[in-house]
């Protein structure tokens, strides 16, 4: 997988979310002031999109790279597509 070189930064920031998503539980269960609740959730939908961010950048200069150039065309073709439908994916969130 492309991200190797980056794991660990990946790890921590999905621990990161993991911490944040447990403290909203808790602040939801606490009847907690609704607008500190929302700057939690940002706060971790932030965390995740960096984490995806980091793994769309090294699965491009890695996986995507070495499917490109590998001269196949119907793996050159397959790498575009999951891109195109990763790419869509983002959009709609």
């Amino acid at each position: 997988m492309g991200i190797e070189k980056d794991k660990q930064k990946i790890l921590i920031g999905l621990k990161k979310a993991e911490s944040s998503l447990k403290k909203i539980t808790s602040m939801i269960e606490k009847d907690e002031y609704c607008v500190d609740i929302m700057q939690q959730n940002l706060a971790v939908i932030g965390l995740l999109k960096s984490v995806h961010q980091q793994i769309m950048q090294d699965h491009l200069q890695t996986c995507f790279t070495e499917g490109v150039e590998s001269g196949s065309k119907t793996k050159q073709t397959k790498m575009i597509e999951e891109i195109i439908r990763v790419t869509r994916l983002v959009g709609k969130s």
